[in-house]
């Protein structure tokens, strides 16, 4: 969000936005937008939002990228939002366009990501009514947004953009949905923009962590034996990577990372033991089911990582958490010691007087682990392996990809054996577990970051959900690496099918899947597949080598199943660790 100073500083850009004179409602959205910094913003016009779009035809300064559904758009304003740290920002029109965010609007919700969801409406003197394409978003996304606003005023149109760039971006953030009549649009007003910080009743996103509470973390961290960090995607979204990295080495903590939290601390460090959870590494669960102390760090406790929450963590005699919401504190776990505040304010106290844990011998254990129970996989010379795969690409990346993903196994695997060392480098639906997600957030992601590898991992079951989103690789030039781990097969569905269900497998084969290289190609995009090691290797390089689109059709074996495993209603240790052993 812009403030005071940044716009004095670039006055020459700003002045013509800020110049208080007559406009119509849509030409105030549009400057709102460039004044709130916006760049790009993904959607489909529709007749609610045509008076917008009528103001874009000669604003060539804000991008504006033309999905093929309106899943898709937000997707991409997602994908934009995590791998930028700015407010992603999408448009649809009313009625089936404003509904078909609903996924997305969701999935944003689940993982504190900042957007703004503008959508149009019919005509207030319709609403209500049954209007044709008229829905009443605003009711239907109100438990699944952050905020959200109708608008009946044309001259509050300026103080409530401000107010959701505000909103979606301070405290724990998350998607702010603002539905627009289309009146309302073509209506005139006198624009001035508020430049002053929003004052929200009920609204204070600024807590302040208490030092009493930062003084008992560090005092319980001086007496532990054997502590654990649980650092999630809360890290990530304060941009506190650093000082968690110096609070780690000043108290010689090991750290486990969520999945939405990978990348927060770097993966070859020593004290990173990987992912918890029920595809978590044996280290880390074991951990946590044997530490004295348990800190977690922007993380919310949830099920895929606790799993029997009456059995996670039973040795722990202390839990601290550290939290920018107050309802996640003792949501799930009881709390010992609650820090509330911003992550990066709190580690950056706690880093001045932090000391060392008792926990050299805690961390010889630990190591012992990560040696004798790595992850593994039966590697194959006949059979392209999936972990495989991943392990390619994170070493001819060296790790530094952005990767995003879609749901399911090739998820997990991509979470395990990909090497992550910076964060918002993995982009993933983690909450709500939305298929489709995978190659619209990387559309996102690539163009909020033009100069970085970006390449997005997907089943052939959830890519086939938007694949229509090929169309804007082609057209705009977007150099994702596609990547589709082909099992033919539901993987994940088929996976708990075999050890849940006894192997009565039901309604999980993607018979009648397209051929991806030739649909791929339809779309103007390049094509390529391999089905051992040596064709992956050189069409990967292959890949790499092309500087627009490409798509890989990796033909993967079909019996795979992601290890370790803990099937629900079990506890993290309680794992099963396949034929790998």
């Amino acid at each position: 969000m812009k403030t005071i100073e940044g716009l004095h500083a670039e006055k020459e850009r700003f002045a013509k936005l800020l110049k208080n004179d007559r406009v119509t409602g849509s030409e105030a959205i549009v400057r709102s937008l460039l004044i709130e910094g916006v760049e790009c913003v993904f959607g489909i016009p529709g007749g609610s939002v045509l008076n917008i779009y009528d103001v874009f035809h000669d604003l060539p300064e804000l991008k504006h990228i033309l999905t093929r559904h309106e899943q898709g758009a937000i997707h991409a304003a997602d994908g934009y939002a995590r791998a930028t740290g700015k407010v992603g920002v999408c448009f649809a029109t009313s009625g089936p366009g404003a509904t078909n965010l609903v996924t997305g609007i969701a999935t944003a919700n689940m993982d504190s990501v900042p957007l703004v969801v503008i959508t149009g409406n019919v005509s207030t003197a319709l609403l209500g009514t049954d209007a044709f394409q008229e829905a009443d978003i605003t009711g239907i996304t109100m438990p699944i947004s952050k905020h959200n606003f109708l608008v009946r005023d044309v001259n509050e149109l300026p103080k409530i953009l401000h107010e959701a760039f505000y909103i979606a971006s301070t405290g724990r953030k998350g998607p702010v949905l603002i539905d627009i009549p289309k009146d309302v649009t073509s209506q005139q007003m006198d624009f001035q923009y508020p430049l002053d910080m929003p004052e929200i009743r009920g609204y204070q996103p600024y807590v302040q962590p208490t030092q009493t509470q930062i003084e008992k973390l560090l005092m319980a961290i001086e007496k532990a034996e054997r502590p654990v960090i649980l650092a999630g995607g809360g890290v990530i979204y304060s941009d506190a990577s650093k000082e968690l990295l110096e609070f780690v080495e000043k108290t010689r903590i090991p750290v486990t990372t969520t999945l939405l939290g990978l990348g927060a601390f770097p993966s070859a460090h020593e004290l990173w033991m990987g992912m918890p959870g029920m595809h978590g590494t044996y280290t880390a669960n074991k951990a946590l089911q044997n530490c004295d102390l348990l800190i977690s760090i922007g993380a919310r406790f949830d099920d895929r990582v606790t799993m029997k929450t009456s059995g996670f963590a039973p040795k722990a005699k202390v839990i601290a958490h550290i939290d920018i919401d107050p309802a996640e504190i003792g949501k799930i776990m009881q709390t010992a010691i609650p820090c509330i505040g911003d992550v990066k304010s709190v580690l950056h106290q706690a880093n001045i007087q932090a000391k060392p844990a008792k926990s050299e011998t805690w961390l010889t254990e630990i190591q012992e682990n990560k040696r004798e129970f790595p992850l593994r996989y039966t590697d194959s010379e006949t059979t392209l392996k999936p972990q495989f795969v991943i392990e390619m690409i994170s070493e001819t990346s060296d790790g530094e990809a952005i990767v995003t993903t879609d749901v399911g196994q090739h998820q997990m695997w991509a979470a395990q054996f990909y090497k992550f060392k910076h964060p918002r480098s993995l982009i993933t639906s983690g909450g709500l577990g939305t298929m489709g997600f995978g190659l619209p957030s990387a559309i996102g992601a690539q163009v909020g970051n033009p100069e970085r590898l970006v390449v997005s991992v997907n089943g052939d079951g959830g890519i086939q959900m938007c694949t229509q989103e090929l169309a804007i690789c082609a057209t705009h030039n977007i150099p994702v690496k596609i990547v589709i781990l082909n099992n033919q097969v539901l993987g994940m569905i088929r996976q708990w099918q075999e050890i849940i269900y006894d192997n009565r497998f039901s309604h999980m084969e993607l018979s009648g899947s397209p051929d991806f290289v030739k649909l791929a190609e339809a779309y103007g995009v390049t094509g390529l597949r391999a089905t051992n090691k040596e064709e992956a290797r050189e069409v990967w390089k292959k890949a790499m080598a092309i500087q627009g689109p490409v798509l890989i059709d990796f033909v993967v074996n079909q019996e795979e199943n992601v290890y370790p495993m803990v099937v629900p209603g079990g506890t993290i240790d309680e794992m099963i660790m396949g034929d790998e052993k």
